[in-house]
Parts: C-alpha cells; sequence; structure tokens
C-alpha cells in the first residue's frame, strides 16, 4: 500500500509518516520548495531512508496532478497549510488560496486522476469560531461561525470535501482535529512559544515573554496521539467526519504556570502583554466532544496535556543544554 502525505515535513506529517512506516506502508511526501532546503525537512530527516519526498504545491495544480500519478496512492492525507491562525490575518488571500484552493485542487486532481484513492482532509477547530453547543461542547453538529481567515478557508475546504464526496462518491473524510502539540510543534505557536521562553529566561539569555491574550482555553493534545485519529478515520469503512479531542481545556496561563513552574520559576515576574499578538477577533474557548470517534473508531487520546508539556519541556531543555 502507498501513502501520499501533503505537509510531511511538519509536525503532523511527521508523526504520520512514522505511524504509516510502522504499518508497511510505503510513504511519499510533497513538499514546498523554498529557498533554505537545509531546514524545510528537518522533521523527517530521520527517515530520508525509508520515504520519498516530492517537490510540489497545493496551487500548483500541474505538480499536484503529475504527483498524484506518479505516485498512484491508496491513501491520501492532506495536511498541508498555512497553519497559523493569526498570521492569516496578515496573509489571508495567501491563507484562503493554499488552505482552501489548494485542498480544491487536491480533490479535483483525485477525481480526475485517482478516483479510488480514499482522502483524509485536515479540517480545524477554528471552523467553529466563536459557535459552541449550549453544553459547552463542540462537535460535529455544531454551527460553524469561523472567526479568521484560517478558518474560514478550512470551512471551505471542509464543505468542498463533503460536495465532492456526494456529487463523485469519492472516499474522502474530515478530521477535525483540536489543537495539538509536540515537540516537533513550530517556534510561533504558543505552546512552543511559551517553553522556549521559559527555558531561554532560566538560562539568562532572556528577560521577559511577550504574549497575547493569555485567558483564552484550548483543547490541547499530543500530535502523535491525533495521527492515530487520522489514520483510523481514512481507514473506516465509510467516508465521514470526525472530532478529535481531548474533551478537557486548560488557558495559556495555565500553561505559563506549569511551564515556568518546572523550572523553578514564577510566570508572573517575567511574561508581559503585548497587544500585538492579539487577534482581530478573538476565539475565547474550543473544547472538543470526540463521542463519534471514540464509538465508532474507537480512538481516544493517550497522552495528558501534562505529559504532553512535561515531554516539550524536556526535549527543548536538552536541546539548549540546560539541566532541570
Amino acid at each position: 500500500m502507498r501513502a501520499l502525505i501533503t505537509g510531511i515535513a511538519g509536525q503532523d506529517g511527521s508523526y504520520l509518516a512514522e505511524l504509516l512506516l510502522g504499518e508497511g506502508i510505503e510513504v511519499h511526501g510533497l513538499v514546498r520548495r523554498n529557498s533554505t532546503p537545509e531546514h524545510q525537512e528537518s522533521r523527517v530527516h530521520h527517515l530520508e531512508n525509508s520515504i520519498t519526498t516530492h517537490y510540489g504545491d497545493l496551487t500548483d495544480r500541474a505538480s499536484l496532478h503529475k504527483i498524484i500519478q506518479e505516485v498512484n496512492p491508496e491513501l491520501l492525507f492532506n495536511l498541508a497549510a498555512q497553519s497559523h491562525v493569526r498570521i492569516s490575518f496578515e496573509l489571508p488571500e495567501f491563507t484562503s488560496q493554499v488552505n482552501a484552493q489548494g485542498a480544491l485542487n487536491v480533490f479535483d486532481a483525485v477525481k480526475s486522476i485517482a478516483p479510488n484513492t480514499r482522502v483524509y482532509q485536515a479540517s480545524s477547530s477554528e471552523m467553529f469560531g466563536t459557535s459552541i453547543d449550549s453544553d459547552g461542547w463542540q462537535r460535529e453538529s455544531t454551527p460553524m461561525h469561523p472567526a479568521s481567515p484560517y478558518g474560514c478557508a478550512k470551512l471551505f475546504a471542509y464543505h468542498a470535501a463533503r460536495t465532492y464526496r456526494d456529487s463523485y462518491g469519492l472516499f474522502i473524510s474530515n478530521g477535525i482535529l483540536f489543537n495539538h502539540e509536540s515537540p516537533r510543534r513550530g517556534s510561533n505557536f504558543v505552546t512552543t512559544k511559551v517553553v522556549r521562553g521559559a527555558i531561554k529566561i532560566a538560562k539568562g539569555e532572556a528577560k521577559t515573554l511577550e504574549l497575547g491574550n493569555i485567558e483564552s482555553f484550548r483543547d490541547w493534545g499530543h500530535s502523535r496521539d491525533y495521527v492515530r485519529a487520522m489514520v483510523k478515520i481514512i481507514k473506516h469503512e465509510r467516508a465521514d467526519d470526525f472530532v478529535v479531542a481531548t474533551g478537557t481545556t486548560q488557558s495559556v496561563k495555565r500553561l505559563c504556570e506549569i511551564v515556568f513552574g518546572r523550572l523553578g520559576l514564577d510566570w508572573q515576574d517575567y511574561v508581559k502583554f503585548d497587544k500585538r499578538l492579539l487577534r482581530p477577533k478573538e476565539v475565547p474557548v474550543l473544547r472538543g466532544d470526540a463521542t463519534k470517534a471514540r464509538e465508532i473508531l474507537g480512538w481516544k487520546p493517550e497522552v495528558t496535556f501534562e505529559e504532553l508539556i512535561e515531554e516539550m519541556i524536556l526535549d527543548l531543555a536538552e536541546r539548549e543544554g540546560l539541566h532541570i
């Protein structure tokens, strides 16, 4: 069996590649070429002898058609995206081109070239935006009112996936994933930013850490758990849409308390508010109800929030030479 992962060089793509290789699946990945190739495949460098990468771009339909035709995958995971919500306000057109039009290009290429390929579309909890059910949860049936260009683009791709599934009989499933982190998370995401900032302060290399809204609550899981859900979703007997979440929420403030406390520091002495880091429209709370995934797919998260943050702290501390 062959799998093609767009965005293989990202956090999720790298864990997913490891999981699929462990199942004996031949793994191909789409990598977007940039001018600093030294770092663009760093998360999958340890897999370079086990996977095959192809240069391409979701916004370049010709490259997509060529790669899909060449690989002819049984499984296709569309993970590639402009994945930062706040940056989507600064780059709305680019975000929509990649996250919305790019996904549509994938679906259309599959329809034309590989209609028997099973497709997993990486949807997002940001599609819910400020919409929460009366019981405080967000689930597959919750109305979607995105509050960012990122969320809007992901919602377009979500509905395009459902339209191509219903109109052409394609196997395209949406995984509506809530926030998930790991030691491989990008440095401009808040979990990594807090961990990295606290470690630099502990080493005496920085005096403060600037953050935006520390009162926002998120449902944070581990990427390694969430790629297990992706595989269960794409291998399910029929195409469907599933929320993937832990069902617990933590605030950014609580994140700071845990990280700084682990290093023997009081976060209030170092964390400073920077209004430039606020989104034009904030999403105060995200909490997912993954009952459907638990009951139908038999999936559940294995890593707690505290275990996730501890892993991130230990990994970065080791790389930074800080003994804790």
